[in-house]
């Protein structure tokens, strides 16, 4: 690479050129050098990856490992001045994000059949339902309200609980949980004690399911005899918060940035078939799953630079997705555009099991949401909406909207 770019200290996570777009340093690295060298906040340095053709590269090359115990993969970043991780986190059974194969073969295969898109498709009248009884639910409040907690939140929760079979009276505790342990300015006793509560809770259940199995994909899994109750907890966790926490913030911030939007929504309230489309379209342009690491287990020659070995590897699946190499005007949302290849999902042996699941619950969300309030709008200016900087996985805290009038 010829051009000469400043190297980070630590990752450009401020969201300055608005809510829906990626910081403006980490887009001016993509444009300059879209794998660029950076410095942790510890001094250790490694390599940011934003271009799109380097970040898809990656994601294929199993060579770039996901496992915790090898190298510093999880270093706090976000925050300056707190103690910086030094060591190698002990990898976690069942946690198969954070594995390489065969460990990760193993596992996922086991998954796989539970969320094919047959079985998911079989799910979808009932998933409507759930979503059409929630926003009854919200219908009968006097806005304004928090779509977040009245919408958003309840309903992929709804759904990932029946799924799995954990008890959707016990939401409040996993939610708490799951929220505490995302948190990125947070010291590592605490994220620990989010951590602790929700495999506590989840052992216990997973146990009642071995020995006594329901109608459920806990208890279809409990049911494998090489499967440990410490793999099955750590599987539990993993489904459980990704199947409620992504969704959700899909559906609150694609609904604000609709509302930001009004042309693009205009088109979508008065042709419906055009939700699929937009639900991939919104899916690459907000990216609420941004930051993954990787650790390089030998040299590797990537976007015309070499890993060395050792090396960590932080990937902007955000940056990828708007790579203006990839995708034309990318910072423009485009109902109407083509965006196979986007990769909001991951690439390569870790692309996210639920999407199938994740595209059926977000077409149900906004296709019933503007049908049924077709008068919806902030309460608040935009500029108010609470972001999720200080999460790990970005969104909205809250939404306050209103409405006029409702539809059935």
């Amino acid at each position: 690479m010829t051009q000469t770019v400043p190297i980070p200290h630590g990752l450009p996570m401020e969201r300055d050129a608005g809510p829906f777009d990626p910081p403006r340093e980490i887009s001016r690295l993509r444009e300059a050098r879209p794998v660029s060298p950076m410095v942790f906040p510890d001094g250790h340095e490694g390599w940011l990856v934003t271009g799109y053709d380097a970040v898809r590269q990656l994601m294929a090359d199993t060579r770039f490992s996901s496992r915790q115990d090898l190298g510093i993969l999880h270093v706090p970043y976000e925050t300056p001045g707190m103690p910086v991780a030094t060591e190698p986190s002990p990898q976690i059974p069942g946690l198969f994000i954070a594995m390489d194969p065969p460990d990760h073969t193993r596992l996922r295969r086991l998954l796989t059949g539970a969320f094919t898109v047959k079985r998911m498709k079989q799910l979808e009248e009932h998933i409507i339902d759930l979503t059409e009884r929630q926003l009854d639910e919200m219908a009968r409040l006097t806005p304004p309200v928090d779509l977040v907690k009245e919408f958003a939140l309840p309903v992929p929760s709804l759904v990932i609980c029946e799924l799995l079979g954990v008890p959707y009276a016990d939401r409040e505790t996993f939610q708490v949980n799951s929220a505490k342990f995302l948190v990125k300015d947070q010291l590592l006793d605490e994220k620990m004690a989010a951590y602790g509560a929700m495999t506590t809770y989840l052992a216990e259940l997973v146990t009642r399911k071995r020995a006594e199995p329901g109608d459920d994909l806990l208890s279809d899994l409990a049911g494998q005899d090489d499967l440990s109750i410490e793999e099955l907890v750590g599987i539990a966790f993993l489904l459980l918060l990704a199947g409620h926490e992504t969704t959700a913030n899909m559906l609150a911030l694609g609904t604000f940035a609709l509302l930001e939007h009004p042309e693009q929504l205009a088109e979508l309230r008065a042709d419906p078939d055009l939700m699929p489309d937009a639900v991939e379209e919104l899916l690459r342009y907000l990216s609420v799953a941004d930051i993954f690491y990787r650790y390089a287990t030998e040299d590797i020659d990537l976007g015309g630079e070499t890993i060395g070995k050792g090396s960590t590897v932080v990937v902007s699946l955000l940056a990828a997705n708007h790579d203006p190499q990839r995708f034309d005007n990318p910072d423009t949302l485009d109902i109407h555009r083509e965006t196979r290849g986007r990769l909001a999902f991951g690439h390569g042996i870790h692309t996210c099991l639920g999407q199938q699941l994740a595209r059926i619950e977000m077409r149900a969300g906004f296709e019933g949401l503007l049908r049924r309030f077709p008068a919806l709008e902030l309460a608040i200016p935009a500029d108010e909406v609470k972001l999720r900087t200080d999460m790990n996985i970005y969104g909205v805290h809250e939404l306050p909207v209103t409405w006029t009038e409702t539809a059935r």
